[in-house]
């Protein structure tokens, strides 16, 4: 368990962040080379801050993981009189796996055994929520600035962070109310709690408090967008990232509009930032796709139960309808790969193997092609 425990905490953080936090501790000093590794995996603004945001990882992850562990400790030996070992053991071990969006849990049936216990599924929602946000957002709350003041990719993650947990929580609740095989027989605040924690954990979480191979077509389908969708950027969670998905919509707006930038709370947004995000959305989009029929090829699973296994890989949730074990050895390589690719991101991946970009010394007569 502490090796895993280990390594949640190592994904959490990320490699280069982990690196940078070490040689920071131990020397007192970084390298240029390791700044500029740092910055760009906490998304810093700028070399120059490296050493700040550094400390302000490490501050928020012993602070949040801290309290959690304090809480579900605390809520294990009062409710349910687990040994002071034990208790302790589960509330640390759960608040790491929480707050580093891993969905580990020390029980065959993940948390279903506490699906009407919201001092269980409530903590641990917000710890998830908050390390879904993203280190650059969670620095910029802290230091309490005015709402006015906050930066255009703090207001996006907070606006899509909100519309995707109170939609998601309505959708799930809605479809499963009167669903016998996982909330009908629950009272109409233990709904709303269960649609509100299967809300939260498809931004990579990955715990259950129901069972999936339970649930209506409707739920699976909502849980595979919001899988897709994810957390915030340069944070613990996996998927495309709220930021990414509510810039197509921006793309989209100022197309429909006619206009020729693409804008959002009065700021314009870089064409260069605007493809990236096109491309992340397609090659995220491609990379299920063609998982998923591999899988269709080579497994005797029907489709929805496929997609729902191959979304969750990339998006890094660990959330299955029950199938995984059941997949022979070329499709959990498949998934396997699909995992590793979506954490490292398309986009970082495809620059790692082109190495650099280059900047052409000429360009070609402009063409338009008919679209639509």
């Amino acid at each position: 368990m502490g090796v895993i425990l280990g390594l949640i905490q190592i994904g959490g953080f990320g490699i280069m962040t982990l690196a940078s936090l070490l040689a920071l501790f131990v020397s007192r000093r970084m390298g240029l080379r390791t700044r500029l590794y740092a910055a760009a995996e906490t998304k810093s603004s700028g070399i120059g801050d490296v050493r700040r945001v550094l400390r302000g990882v490490a501050l928020i992850t012993v602070v949040v993981e801290g309290a959690l562990a304090t809480i579900l400790t605390t809520r294990f030996l009062v409710a349910y009189d687990y040994p002071v070992g034990k208790a302790l053991h589960h509330g640390v071990f759960h608040a790491v796996s929480s707050f580093n969006n891993a969905g580990f849990a020390l029980y065959s049936d993940s948390l279903m055994g506490f699906a009407t216990d919201p001092l269980i599924l409530l903590p641990i929602s917000l710890a998830i929520i908050i390390g879904g946000l993203g280190f650059p957002v969670i620095l910029e709350l802290f230091r309490r600035q005015p709402m006015r003041k906050w930066s255009l990719h703090t207001r996006l993650t907070l606006l899509m962070t909100g519309v995707l947990l109170i939609g998601g929580t309505l959708f799930m609740s809605a479809n499963e109310w009167n669903n016998t095989g996982t909330i009908a027989d629950y009272g109409a605040g233990h709904k709303l709690l269960a649609g509100w924690f299967h809300a939260v954990q498809p931004r990579t979480a990955g715990f259950n408090a129901w069972d999936y191979g339970q649930v209506t077509d409707e739920t699976l389908l909502g849980t595979i967008m919001l899988m897709f969708v994810g957390g915030g950027s340069a944070s613990t969670a996996g998927g495309l990232k709220v930021t990414t998905f509510i810039l197509l919509f921006f793309v989209i707006l100022s197309e429909v509009r006619g206009e020729s930038e693409v804008t959002a709370f009065d700021r314009r947004i870089e064409p260069r930032v605007v493809r990236q995000a096109i491309t992340v959305a397609l090659l995220g989009i491609a990379a299920i796709v063609g998982a998923t029929l591999a899988l269709i090829e080579i497994t005797s699973f029907p489709l929805t139960p496929i997609l729902f296994e191959t979304t969750s890989a990339f998006a890094t949730v660990g959330l299955s309808t029950g199938i995984t074990p059941q997949l022979n050895l070329p499709a959990q390589v498949i998934v396997i790969a699909l995992m590793f690719l979506g954490r490292l991101g398309p986009v970082t991946l495809v620059s790692a193997l082109a190495l650099r970009q280059r900047q052409p010394r000429y360009s070609y007569p402009e063409g338009a092609p008919l679209i639509g």
